[in-house]
């Protein structure tokens, strides 16, 4: 049995708790990260759909200046950073529309769509350059135990992780960056801790590569209907030809199984229609799969010496594609937090710090889960007055550029600061 003891335990090394590890990588202190499953990054250009990987996301400014500061953003292959200059959003059972483009906000790119194993391993090799940085890949948690719980200050509190390798881990600060499912969270479930507010969307997100008949044109379209959303995310191949596209499907369970039923060429047609044509005939689709999705939000982020973050603190309904976005500005801001904490003298595992990352983090999180939540119910709505009602306000906002700007601003990340 090796027993090491750290600072803090990273629990998940994917893109949230990579990104939190380098963020600390100049500190004086000492971190573990625990993954079971490493990414690898892609290796040569884009020619077909079977070169992207079904799992991408559409990373905003902040975050793309996030991961710049800490050195992933330069490590990333250019020809796997797809920018979109263009979002065009439209209701399906009518008439309104939503239309954004960078050039009218004087913006060189709206966001970049990238594939989650380019941005995963770019921050793995950052990672992997970081002195105090300790990576134990391939293992994972099987027992979590934890002492001095009478106490009133986190600080006080010691945490020993025991891995299915048979390590064992002593920190007094575990962050749980594990993921939807996490096991962190579950464990403080089982002490009575971390309640989060959950449901069933009934829906799943059918996720795949497509080769469209006509180019993106560096846009990123979104057909609201009432069973679910439909989107086109623009993928760049080797010649810029501007024919692929990733997918992602919010429909039914039933609606999912019967498209991943279909051979390629009928589900290429039944795609096709439900996009109404916009890019063309669908020409080629790549591997499938549906993700079961599921609106969750723990009421505390903080418990004691454990911090949850990204998708084991919140998961989001994808159809705004911002669930990346907020799990990389959860990284952010506990690192921003610890390291403010460290120039005042203060332990990165006291209450003060912790404190102050959910009061930071709280808020937005809440808003952008509200929004999308509100979305997504308006959208369902089936009262033919109500229609009429969100068509035209979809239509009027269009006409209002200063409603407009502040709604894409935000969803760029444009207000934000990264030090």
């Amino acid at each position: 049995m090796m027993n090491q003891t750290f600072d803090l335990v990273i629990v998940g090394g994917g893109m949230v708790g990579s990104a939190l590890a380098c963020a600390l990588k100049d500190s004086d202190l000492s971190v573990a990260v625990i993954e079971p499953f490493l990414a690898c990054a892609p290796v040569g250009a884009v020619n077909t759909v079977g070169d992207v990987d079904m799992r991408v996301s559409a990373l905003n400014r902040s975050s793309q200046r996030f991961l710049t500061s800490v050195g992933a953003w330069q490590a990333m292959n250019p020809e796997r950073l797809n920018a979109y200059d263009k979002m065009r959003v439209w209701d399906g059972e009518g008439t309104g529309h939503i239309q954004f483009d960078a050039v009218a906000m004087g913006e060189p790119q709206l966001g970049h769509i990238v594939e989650n194993r380019v941005t995963a391993a770019a921050l793995l090799a950052q990672m992997q350059l970081a002195s105090n940085v300790t990576l134990i890949s391939g293992a994972t948690v099987e027992k979590i135990e934890r002492y001095d719980l009478e106490q009133a200050d986190s600080a006080n509190e010691t945490y020993f992780l025991t891995l299915d390798q048979g390590q064992c881990l002593q920190t007094r600060l575990v962050v749980a960056a594990d993921g939807a499912r996490s096991f962190v969270r579950d464990w403080l479930q089982q002490q009575d801790q971390a309640d989060t507010r959950e449901w069933d969307y009934g829906h799943h997100g059918l996720v795949c590569t497509v080769q469209t008949e006509q180019p993106h044109q560096n846009c990123a379209w979104q057909r609201f209907t009432e069973t679910g959303v439909l989107a086109f995310l623009p993928i760049q191949d080797a010649d810029h030809r501007q024919n692929l596209c990733s997918i992602v499907w919010s429909c039914p369970e039933s609606q999912a199984n019967e498209l991943l039923a279909l051979g390629e060429e009928a589900f290429n047609a039944e795609l096709a229609k439900a996009f109404e044509y916009q890019l063309g005939n669908v020409m080629a689709s790549g591997k499938k799969a549906a993700i079961p999705l599921r609106q969750r939000h723990a009421k505390r982020y903080v418990h004691g010496g454990v911090v949850l973050v990204g998708d084991a603190a919140h998961t989001i309904h994808p159809l705004a594609g911002q669930g990346v976005n907020l799990g990389l500005m959860d990284a952010y801001v506990l690192a921003d937090e610890i390291k403010q904490g460290l120039a005042r003298g203060l332990a990165p595992c006291h209450s003060q710090i912790l404190a102050r990352y959910e009061r930071r983090r709280m808020p937005e999180n809440l808003t952008m889960m509200s929004a999308m939540e509100s979305f997504k119910r308006l959208f369902a709505v089936k009262t033919p007055w109500l229609r009429w009602a969100r068509n035209w306000g979809m239509s009027k906002v269009n006409q209002l550029d200063f409603i407009k700007n502040h709604v894409i601003q935000e969803a760029m990340g444009l207000n934000r600061t990264i030090r």
